[in-house]
């Protein structure tokens, strides 16, 4: 296989994490909504939501990072500037400037938003059981 082709095999395995990694933190904090409907789903979502609350408050570094890094050093440490990874998505994973303090914060919140969609799930699960 040509280095070029290497490269970019290895690009698309990083975009693939990346994308997997932004999809876990959107189902890490919206999940709730989806057990309000899906009460089953809790059993997936309440582990997610623990290990993204606590990746946060305790500024650990969650297994996709370095497996992304890898593959974009395998690649030569090249990312496609400009196209919808690098621009939209990387900065709202790895935001600049982002302080211990600031992690923590959103550590809260996600316990926060959780705490409000099981707090409703768990009221529509009541008021079935009372129809």
């Amino acid at each position: 296989m040509s280095s070029l082709l290497e490269a970019d095999v290895y690009n698309v395995f990083a975009n693939v994490i990346l994308l997997a990694h932004l999809l876990f933190i959107a189902f890490v904090i919206c999940g709730g909504l989806l057990v309000i409907h899906w009460p089953r789903l809790a059993v997936v979502h309440l582990p997610a939501a623990v290990w993204g609350a606590v990746v946060e408050i305790f500024g650990w570094v969650c297994p996709l990072t370095p497996l992304e890094n890898h593959f974009r050093q395998l690649a030569g440490g090249s990312s496609y500037s400009g196209d919808f990874i690098a621009r939209y998505l990387i900065p709202v994973i790895y935001p600049e400037n982002l302080t211990a303090m600031m992690q923590q914060v959103f550590g809260g919140l996600v316990i926060i938003i959780n705490l409000i969609f099981y707090t409703i799930a768990r009221r529509k699960c009541q008021s079935r059981k009372h129809i």
